[in-house]
């Protein structure tokens, strides 16, 4: 089955990441697997703004460079009205419920993240059918809503 695979912010910084530590250099070599067996890999909106803001934030240029390129490449999946709805929702439910997955007046991403899986259309990727999945380094709070594995347990 083929897979259309969201990067959240842990693996996306780890394959933008110009440092070649052993997690990034086996993260990057994940990647280039996944895409060569067939399936897609895309950036997020959020998780875009959350790996850029760091990078930014110290003035990270190479690392900058290299998720621009990677969502050129790959491409990005940007924040629809109908996720942000999804979103709310979700956050309210997971509150509701008295789950929250984080402080409440954070933006919490992973919510966000969460809808963008949920409303993506696969036919827009060309991949009708195909399943979604977030690769996250953080199963925890994605899991709730949305399908959502360790990067290394995606194949």
């Amino acid at each position: 089955m083929s897979l259309i695979v969201l990067l959240d912010s842990g693996p996306l910084g780890l394959v933008t990441n110009p440092k070649e530590s052993t997690e990034s250099l086996a993260c990057k070599d994940w990647l280039r697997q996944l895409t060569r067996d067939g399936h897609q890999a895309l950036t997020p909106a959020i998780t875009d703004y959350e790996v850029r803001r760091e990078l930014k934030l110290y003035g990270k240029v190479n690392g900058l460079r290299n998720l621009d390129t990677l969502a050129a490449a790959a491409g990005y999946v940007p924040l629809t009205p109908q996720a942000l709805w999804l979103a709310s929702d979700l956050w309210a439910q997971a509150r509701q419920a008295g789950l929250p997955t984080a402080d409440r007046f954070a933006l919490d991403a992973d919510v966000i993240l969460a809808a963008q899986a949920r409303t993506l259309d696969t036919g827009f990727w060309e991949m009708p059918g195909a399943a979604i999945v977030i690769a996250t380094s953080n199963v925890g709070h994605l899991a709730r809503f949305a399908d959502a594995r360790l990067w290394q347990e995606i194949s």
